[in-house]
């Protein structure tokens, strides 16, 4: 199924702006900068929403501006007036499995305990079959300083950096993830000639 809608979590405000847990709507705010989409908030999407031209496709991109626990709250609200069914939906979101400079797609899946995603599904009606690009943030070494970690300490701009380079898709990559073959992006995405 084509990608209709792009989510990036993360938390609102300018105390978030920086942590680990934001790299999701650092994303999606460098994807709507490239293609020149504003995005505004819209109080009946409980987000910041915009939508525009990528690639010769019709895409809205959306940062929820409830907390990332809430994510599904304006997720679901979107795909709701829009029809759009979660095949239709990629969700950018921080990945602590990974190192930072580590990205991955993935087609469908559990939450694997971010509670952005569960939440998503569950305004989904328990449909897990959203399309996700992984960012690594790295782990902090020890579970009982996760939330610090994701939600309390700035992540240094040399590594939101790194995080958002490796989370670029070139615009081939892109244009497959939009058309809904995942396999194929993945293949190229994932591929080690990717490093430079």
């Amino acid at each position: 199924m084509a990608i209709r809608l792009i989510a990036g979590l993360g938390n609102p405000g300018p105390r978030y702006a920086r942590t680990r847990h934001n790299i999701g709507a650092v994303w999606l705010e460098s994807l709507a900068r490239r293609f020149g989409i504003d995005l505004a908030e819209h109080r009946k999407f409980k987000g910041a929403f915009g939508r525009g031209d990528i690639l010769g496709r019709d895409v809205r991109l959306l940062f929820p501006t409830t907390y990332v626990n809430l994510s599904g709250d304006a997720v679901g609200a979107v795909a709701k007036f829009y029809k759009i069914e979660p095949g239709q939906m990629l969700i950018a979101y921080d990945e602590v499995a990974f190192p930072v400079g580590v990205c991955r797609l993935k087609d469908g899946g559990g939450h694997n305990g971010h509670n952005g995603l569960k939440s998503v599904i569950a305004a989904l009606g328990n449909d897990h079959a959203f399309a996700r690009l992984r960012i690594g943030v790295g782990h902090p070494g020890n579970a009982d300083e996760m939330v610090a970690y994701l939600t309390r300490v700035a992540m240094p701009a040399a590594t939101r950096e790194v995080a958002i380079r490796a989370a670029t898709m070139s615009d081939e990559v892109l244009d497959l993830v939009l058309e809904g073959d995942l396999q194929q992006a993945m293949n190229l995405f994932h591929a080690p000639a990717r490093a430079e």
